[in-house]
């Protein structure tokens, strides 16, 4: 008899190769090779499958992962989750645990997806928040560029809301039919993070899908237009047309946060 579950996980992701499992045994770790290791554990070593719904990159944290196990064993969804975050590192959590259909895809299923983009704009980082929350450094002129810089990022996000070819602000995939995604919102927030001592700010964006580093392309493109090294004129051109080179570097993962999954 076979049991499925819908989970809800959290983790942070500096430990890790990312979400998906590489199939060495555990050598470079990833997040759903740790969970599948305790699975099989409450499961006398069965076989157990656990599938997600965001493939999260090396480096990148999560608060509303969405997966689905398959279990071969009967057992309730809140011993489950109890077992699971009794044996998981500190840094990965079942936040919900619930039964499912067995035709449940959570990558399939997702309707959308938000992400948020942390960053500092402190000239000195914060090491409580290091691992977690990018740095984006302007100039050291007066507070009223760097007030200018963020404004100039908030406008620039408009930008990028829209059904567009990413191509330019992404990795080449020759898996991925189609590089066209739509975003709902993108915009630039200011985060309460700020109690710890240091001026954070976020991205938030929402769209029905996301190409491969798409959203740490975008990030950085907006951090090069904040310093003056690209302009408005060239994200356009880089939405309207292929281009041979991208418009900037990606940013690093460490600020990326995959914030809740649409169904």
């Amino acid at each position: 008899m076979q049991q499925y579950f819908r989970v809800l996980i959290s983790y942070k992701g500096s430990n890790y190769y990312g979400w998906q499992d590489l199939g060495d045994g555990g050598k470079k770790p990833t997040i759903q090779f740790e969970i599948l290791r305790c699975l099989r554990k409450i499961c006398n070593y069965a076989d157990c499958v656990v599938s997600g719904a965001s493939r999260t990159d090396a480096g990148v944290h999560a608060l509303g992962q969405i997966a689905k196990l398959t279990l071969p064993i009967e057992i309730a969804p809140d011993k489950l989750q109890l077992g699971l975050n009794s044996l998981l590192p500190d840094d990965i959590r079942i936040s919900k645990c619930e039964s499912c259909p067995s035709d449940f895809n959570p990558a399939e299923k997702s309707i959308g997806k938000m992400y948020r983009y942390y960053f500092s704009i402190n000239e000195i980082s914060s090491p409580t928040l290091s691992d977690i929350v990018a740095q984006l450094l302007l100039t050291k002129n007066s507070g009223s560029d760097t007030k200018l810089a963020i404004e100039t990022m908030r406008h620039a996000c408009e930008l990028f809301v829209g059904e567009y070819d990413f191509r330019n602000f992404s990795i080449n995939d020759k898996n991925v039919k189609s590089t066209v995604r739509k975003i709902f919102n993108l915009e630039l927030l200011q985060s309460s993070l700020s109690d710890f001592g240091s001026d954070i700010y976020y991205f938030e964006i929402q769209g029905n899908g996301f190409l491969r580093h798409m959203i740490r392309y975008i990030v950085g493109a907006l951090f090069e237009l904040a310093k003056g090294t690209i302009s408005i004129e060239g994200i356009k051109k880089a939405l309207q047309a292929q281009q041979i080179h991208k418009l900037s570097a990606k940013v690093k993962s460490k600020g990326l946060h995959l914030i809740k999954i649409n169904y």
